[in-house]
């Protein structure tokens, strides 16, 4: 079911993140009890009452995400199934407070659905480039604020900080830069003019690839009946050796034929020089025997 903005929608929201932000935080020792009832008796009411007390973390770890364009209550979702994973793999004996562990659950799970969803192109694939897209803007403004920095300089302090090579961030600037465009976009505002009007076919047109299909078909006539002209056991090793996908050794044609593979290999250059020969008798200048690039 496709999201709804409808006024309805934001007022539900609205009151579900007041609720979670006036949960009462918990103590040290009750989120411990809870936690251990979890993880040891499976007590589902324990672990109800966990995660709507940490709810508020879900919600103010979204905030700091909605600069990426998505619905704010997709990623309290998402945000609380790290919630959920953090309650499962929490270990209270370690003595680390829960909001601690699962503050970090919480916000892998918000940056991988950012990752999916900010773009229909996959980013974020490498770990590196994990870091420079949610790192590159926050620190590119706080250099900005220094004044006075070429966009290369800029590229190299950003690199140096992140310890990511120099290509890898331009890349980066480049694709935050744009979001993706429909290609059956408005390519102006005073036309019916799509975006996919001003993509350029770099390919051959209609006639080149007639011109190049018919060519095609005329050398494998000319190699055809030039073959047709050698002796059997000529044509033989040319059709094994060259002429079929799947090409026979010498040693294997030497078997069928009852002579050695080296004669073969005699035979087999003899048949080529006799091929060039005939090939060349067939045209006017050496070019019209290979295809165009």
């Amino acid at each position: 079911m496709a999201y709804s903005d409808d006024g309805d929608t934001r007022q539900s929201d609205s009151r579900f993140m007041r609720r979670a932000m006036a949960e009462p935080l918990l103590t040290r020792e009750r989120e411990f009890e809870l936690a251990r009832a979890w993880r040891r008796e499976g007590d589902e009411a324990a672990l109800h009452e966990l995660i709507r007390c940490y709810t508020r973390l879900v919600v103010a770890t979204a905030g700091r995400f909605r600069s990426y364009g998505l619905p704010m209550n997709d990623l309290v979702q998402e945000g609380t199934i790290g919630l959920m994973q953090a309650a499962g793999r929490f270990e209270p004996e370690r003595e680390f407070r829960f909001s601690t562990y699962a503050s970090w659950w919480i916000r892998a799970a918000m940056q991988d659905y950012v990752l999916r969803n900010w773009s229909i192109v996959r980013i974020g694939t490498t770990a590196s480039q994990r870091s420079l897209f949610f790192n590159l803007r926050r620190l590119r403004a706080q250099i900005d604020k220094a004044g006075g920095v070429s966009e290369s300089d800029m590229r190299a302090d950003v690199a140096l900080a992140l310890s990511a090579p120099e290509s890898e961030v331009a890349k980066m600037s480049l694709r935050l830069a744009g979001r993706d465009q429909s290609l059956n976009g408005s390519a102006t505002d005073d036309s019916d003019l799509e975006m996919q009007d001003r993509l350029v076919d770099a390919g051959p047109g209609p006639e080149a690839l007639a011109i190049s299909g018919r060519d095609t078909a005329l050398r494998g006539e000319w190699i055809r009946d030039a073959v047709a002209e050698l002796p059997q056991r000529e044509q033989a090793i040319i059709k094994a050796r060259r002429l079929c996908e799947d090409s026979s050794t010498l040693e294997e044609l030497g078997r069928v034929l009852g002579i050695s593979k080296e004669r073969v290999r005699q035979l087999e250059q003899r048949a080529l020089l006799q091929l060039r020969s005939l090939l060349l008798a067939r045209v006017d200048r050496v070019g019209d025997l290979f295809a165009e690039l």
